[in-house]
């Protein structure tokens, strides 16, 4: 996936965790197997993809909302 979007570890994290605690998890959507499998672990999620940390369209389109003006 190539955005324009470039994101800290960090930031993709917090990002996550907004976006799922503002939106159900459903049973087998993305973000649920995202989370099961990847156990937290930032390296293992789906936004991971260095150096832009940009792999997942949640993460991508929240950040956008938050910084569109």
């Amino acid at each position: 996936m190539y955005t324009n979007i470039t994101l800290s570890l960090e930031q993709a994290f917090n990002l996550c965790q907004a976006y799922t605690g503002q939106h159900k998890v459903r049973l087998f959507s993305q973000c649920w197997g995202c989370l099961k499998y990847s156990k937290n672990n930032p390296e293992k999620m789906c936004f991971y993809n260095p150096p832009n940390n940009d792999g997942c369209r949640f993460v991508n389109k929240l950040y956008t909302s938050q910084h569109s003006s």
